[in-house]
């Protein structure tokens, strides 16, 4: 007896065996179907109830979550958070950090993308596969090294190449016996991760380098897929290279670039492993993005309940997000059809 065969008489069989409202669907369908149900709601819906549920409640640790000890409060979690000005705070530095990071991401990965896919480009497969190298390695050894680099160090790396600068730009006005102009000198070393903005800027420099192997994967294959007839017809019509890539190139990888930019935003909003590596989302917590925020609330000051809130909420603007990307950009447009 072939396979298809006896799958088909499974298939039957179960059918006559289902409800008559069911009878429709194929139970061996429904059967492999199931494990995967199964594993969505365990890992999924459940927690995401559970943490619904504790955020209506006054529970502070792990004791009281699972002896029992909390009762429900209703919505004073949420009031509390929406009149905390932390909570702002966080909210706006993680906005930011997700579109400068998207913004660089796109501009860096089309320009990559462009070069690799290029006819005049030599060795384009051996150069895809360097650039894709960053993927290769775990997320905390790239940030752990990243934090080396953006070192306050006198002899940091970073810090040891703004000194060469500076070096060379005293060498090069000495020349001419002219004293070098303020202006073009740093003054050093530079606490990076000390400050706001320059610890809000290793924070971008390394969101960028951890997310822009996939976004120029996803725009290579977009560009190999762009008509040469297309580009030929413009060229004919006298279209320079930047016509083209405005009126060519660009609407026909609009759809695959708006999708890997609402995926890379998406995890861009969900960071947590740069910002606590680097200085624990400081200094004093202006650079403490939305999940710090709920973590340290959670686990480090022992507010379960107002941290499960925050995650709530962070959950709630991420969907919404992401909806609202879907929706206006037609991603879905004909999925159904």
């Amino acid at each position: 007896m072939s396979t298809s065969s006896f799958l088909r008489r499974v298939s039957e069989r179960g059918r006559r065996r289902l409800p008559t409202g069911l009878r429709e669907y194929d139970l061996f369908g429904i059967l492999l179907v199931l494990p995967g149900v199964v594993l969505f709601g365990s890992f999924m819906l459940f927690p995401i109830t559970f943490l619904l549920y504790l955020s209506v409640t006054d529970a502070t640790h792990a004791g009281t979550v699972i002896g029992g000890g909390s009762s429900v409060i209703g919505v004073d979690n949420y009031v509390e958070l929406f009149s905390d000005s932390q909570f702002w705070t966080s909210l706006g530095a993680t906005w930011l950090f997700v579109a400068v990071s998207l913004v660089i991401k796109i501009a860096l990965s089309l320009g990559l993308a462009m070069v690799l896919t290029h006819a005049r480009v030599l060795g384009k497969r051996y150069l895809r596969a360097a650039v894709i190298i960053p993927m290769g390695f775990p997320t905390i050894f790239t940030i752990t090294v990243w934090r080396g680099i953006f070192s306050g160090a006198r002899f940091g790396p970073l810090n040891e190449l703004l000194y060469r600068y500076n070096d060379a730009v005293l060498s090069v006005t000495g020349l001419f016996d002219v004293a070098a102009p303020e202006l073009l000198l740093l003054e050093l070393p530079i606490g990076w991760l000390s400050g706001r903005w320059s610890a809000f800027f290793a924070y971008i420099t390394t969101e960028v380098w951890l997310a822009y192997p996939f976004m120029v994967i996803i725009i290579v294959s977009a560009l190999q897929d762009v008509s040469a007839e297309l580009h030929d017809a413009a060229k004919v019509d006298g279209a320079g290279f930047l016509s083209r890539f405005r009126h060519v190139t660009l609407p026909s990888i609009k759809r695959p670039v708006m999708f890997g930019s609402i995926l890379t935003a998406a995890t861009s909003f969900q960071q947590f492993l740069i910002p606590w590596v680097f200085n624990q989302g400081g200094p004093s917590r202006q650079n403490e993005l939305i999940i710090v925020y709920g973590f340290r609330e959670a686990y480090e000051l022992n507010e379960y309940a107002f941290g499960s809130a925050i995650m709530v909420t962070a959950i709630a603007f991420i969907g919404a997000f992401m909806w609202l990307a879907v929706k206006k950009g037609n991603l879905a447009e004909g999925v159904n059809t």
